[in-house]
């Protein structure tokens, strides 16, 4: 919606104290969530399609072949910060992922569709906003020095104005991981 130059309200939920308000209007209590045609639609991928068809300018389709670019990340980021073994191949599994991304990026970028941002861009962001983030705090971890175009990626990104407008504040993402970190 920032990239579209469209008007939104945003409000922050709190996901562990869901107020009544909105599981009126989400009843499986998942975030995003965006009204279309007066009915509410809670799923950020469906959102984005949405938006590309009602407002297609700018155009930030990405085309189908990029479009799973990043995809894995969010999810080995997911059990490196859940996993209670050092030895278990989570962080290895993550640094794989992101490697697959550094290359991506070095050959392709500087974003996932080339010059411009792209959904997929829009998408990626915030999981990385949370990775170096949670991972951060309870792991004392970051990406690695050997992974310069990830790195750059997400500063580049982060920097944003659309971004930097609608990004979580890191205490909030901090809070939201515990109850995953700590079981």
């Amino acid at each position: 919606m920032e990239e579209k130059h469209l008007s939104y309200d945003m409000k922050l939920v709190d996901l562990a104290n869901k107020p009544e308000w909105f599981l009126q209007i989400s009843p499986e209590g998942k975030v995003p969530v965006a009204k279309f045609d007066e009915k509410w639609v809670p799923d950020s991928d469906v959102i984005a399609q949405t938006l590309e068809e009602k407002y297609p300018d700018p155009p930030l389709v990405t085309p189908p072949e990029k479009a799973s670019v990043g995809s894995k990340i969010f999810s080995t980021f997911i059990g490196f910060l859940k996993s209670k073994d050092p030895s278990d191949g989570t962080e290895q599994a993550l640094l794989n992922e992101l490697s697959s991304f550094n290359d991506y990026i070095q050959e392709n970028g500087p974003f996932i569709n080339g010059k411009k941002v792209s959904e997929a861009d829009l998408s990626l962001a915030p999981k990385l906003y949370h990775l170096g983030i949670a991972l951060g705090h309870y792991k004392k971890w970051s990406v690695p020095d050997t992974l310069p175009y990830t790195k750059s990626y997400m500063k580049t990104i982060f920097s944003m104005e659309l971004f930097v407008k609608t990004r979580a504040s890191p205490d909030d993402v901090i809070a939201g991981w515990r109850p995953k970190v700590m079981g």
